[in-house]
């Protein structure tokens, strides 16, 4: 049987992957049919994304449709009851531009560069 959404995140990131294993608690507690997949399971592939792409943005893919971002939080949260109100705030005509502006151009940066810091210091210490 089929998800209703999938959820691409970066479980590489702590910060990341403790926010959606909060999600997913509130799946299964509510019965949400929502998939996860995390870059290190590499199913990023599977929609479209390099996994660079996958890393640099929260995704959900709904109805057959690759989503990034605010609105793909807001999918998200449209289909678990305790988060539906967020969802509807994210969306409001006034809200959503400034939503947009700091997820894309301060936390999603941010939380990448951190990825990216990281995966060198791995790098560096499986060489080294």
């Amino acid at each position: 049987m089929s998800k209703d959404i999938t959820v691409i995140y970066n479980d590489t990131c702590p910060i990341c992957a403790r926010e959606v294993a909060g999600y997913r608690r509130l799946a299964e507690k509510t019965g949400g049919d929502i998939a996860f997949s995390g870059l290190s399971e590499g199913a990023f592939g599977d929609y479209g994304l390099d996994r660079n792409s996958a890393a640099r943005r929260f995704h959900v893919v709904a109805d057959g449709r690759l989503v990034g971002g605010v609105e793909a939080f807001a999918l998200l949260w449209d289909r678990l009851p305790r988060l539906r109100w967020l969802a509807r705030l994210v969306r409001l005509p006034v809200i959503a531009p400034s939503a947009r502006l700091v997820y894309d151009h301060v936390l999603a940066p941010v939380l990448f560069a951190l990825h990216r810091r990281r995966e060198r210091l791995g790098k560096a210490r499986r060489i080294g």
